[in-house]
């Protein structure tokens, strides 16, 4: 059980920091397009990464394992609520297995503890 826990904290880390850099980096039409459509501008664009890249390294601290899974858990639901709202059913359900990571990692509970 506490190699599969390591395993998920080290691929949720990870696609946090990699979602929060990708944030900073120009944004392809496509990407641009999608972020339109669920209302993110790019200005708060920013914001976003640098929350994801503070919740990816949060994970690793056992005093934030639990906030961090919880504020990534909230983003997500977000993104959720942003796609239905701009009619896109498809990207919404795209994001359930991501918003199960973190509520699995705290059900597994923070896997470096003595």
């Amino acid at each position: 059980m506490k190699i599969v826990s390591i395993i998920l904290l080290l691929v949720s880390a990870v696609l946090s920091v990699k979602h929060g850099w990708d944030a900073f980096q120009p944004a392809n039409a496509e990407q641009a397009k999608m972020m339109a459509n669920l209302g993110v501008t790019k200005t708060i664009m920013p914001y976003f990464g640098v929350f994801s890249i503070l919740i990816g390294l949060m994970l690793f601290l056992p005093q934030t394992f639990f906030i961090a899974n919880v504020l990534n858990a909230v983003t997500i639901v977000l993104i959720m609520a942003l796609s239905l709202r701009a009619g896109d059913y498809k990207m919404a359900l795209i994001e359930i297995p991501f918003l199960a990571l973190p509520l699995i990692l705290i059900w597994l509970k923070y896997p470096f503890k003595l």
